[in-house]
């Protein structure tokens, strides 16, 4: 029981985070803040909406039991590249940053859909 509720809860927490970074990757022009991360990171910004279309798309995929898995997937290879850009970038920081929201997908994975019986 615990398990499923660690689940559920990490599961909405990581649906949200995947549609707020969609949402804020359609908004790019009116966030100069992301949009000089994106620079540093070597992202264009005509690459936004892609990003955001990932991320919406991951954060479906984990609503679904047959899905789950591989949205968890896209969501840590998304983050893994974010880390090498970073670490690319030279900017170890961010990279360090997104530790914690790498165990989230992995642990989910290891957790499984908090519904499937």
């Amino acid at each position: 029981m615990l398990k499923n509720l660690l689940s559920l809860a990490l599961l909405l927490v990581s649906a949200a985070l995947s549609f707020k970074h969609g949402w804020d990757s359609f908004m790019i022009k009116k966030n100069p803040e992301a949009t000089k991360m994106m620079d540093v990171l070597g992202i264009s910004p005509s690459f936004a909406p892609v990003l955001g279309v990932l991320s919406v798309l991951t954060g479906l995929l984990l609503l679904f039991p047959k899905t789950f898995f591989t949205g968890n997937l896209l969501n840590a290879l998304t983050i893994m590249c974010i880390m090498a850009l970073s670490l690319r970038a030279g900017n170890i920081k961010m990279a360090l940053l997104e530790i914690p929201f790498l165990f989230m997908p992995l642990l989910l994975i290891w957790l499984k859909y908090p519904f499937k019986n």
